[in-house]
Formats: C-alpha cells, sequence, structure tokens
C-alpha cells in the first residue's frame, strides 16, 4: 500500500481511527499498568508520571476520534477502541508481564469482540 492509496479520498477517515487508536492505547496501557513493576515507587510519583504519558495518549485518541468522525458513528469509535484495548492490553500482559491470556480471559473478550461486531452490524 503507497502512501497515495492511504491519501485516498475515504480512506485515510477509515484507518486513522485504528492506527490513532492503537497508538492511543500503547500508551494508556503503559500509564495504567506500566507502573505495577515498580510497586517501590511512591503513588504520588506513578500518578505524576501517569498523566504526563495520557498527555501523549490524548494526542493520539483526540484526532484519530476526530478524523474518524467523518465515516463512523461516535458507538462505532468508543466499540473500536474498546476492541482495540483488549488486544493492547493482552499483548501488554503477556509481554510485559510475561502472563499470556488463560483461556476465560480469551473467550470473555472473544464475547466482548462479539458484541462489538453487533454495534457495527446494527449501523448498516
Amino acid at each position: 500500500m503507497t502512501f497515495a492509496t492511504l491519501a485516498a479520498p475515504g480512506l485515510w477517515p477509515r484507518l486513522a481511527p485504528i492506527i490513532l487508536l492503537s497508538c492511543s492505547n500503547l500508551f494508556m496501557t503503559l500509564a495504567w499498568y506500566g507502573h505495577l513493576k515498580f510497586k517501590n515507587v511512591p503513588l504520588v510519583t506513578v500518578i505524576l508520571a501517569s498523566w504526563g504519558i495520557a498527555f501523549v495518549e490524548y494526542c493520539f485518541a483526540v484526532p484519530g476520534n476526530r478524523i474518524g468522525s467523518a465515516v463512523y458513528s461516535p458507538a462505532e469509535l468508543k466499540t473500536m477502541q474498546e476492541v482495540i484495548t483488549l488486544i493492547v492490553f493482552a499483548l501488554f500482559t503477556w509481554l510485559y508481564f510475561d502472563q499470556p491470556l488463560s483461556w476465560a480471559q480469551a473467550a470473555g473478550f472473544g464475547l466482548i469482540a462479539l458484541g462489538a461486531m453487533l454495534v457495527f452490524h446494527g449501523q448498516s
């Protein structure tokens, strides 16, 4: 896929939220859960560090939602964000904490993804 293809009218607003919300979720997951490996660091310090990380998260989330609103409803954008969150979280806990998903967690996430499919199907 070339940049010209990405820049084609209609394609960028469909892809931008997926790309930008994925980046956003990487930062948010790090802000919310990354400090759990550093329990000896004072809580106020990790709160301030998390705020700084969350600022970067917002720098991706807000444009992703703004651009995506040209082609997706608010419910679709929120659903997309939640599914991306689950994927990022599953990868993060596996890679960062060395804790792969259990079958029950994977099944639960799968049911949430099934609900997401209903949201998108209902918009048609």
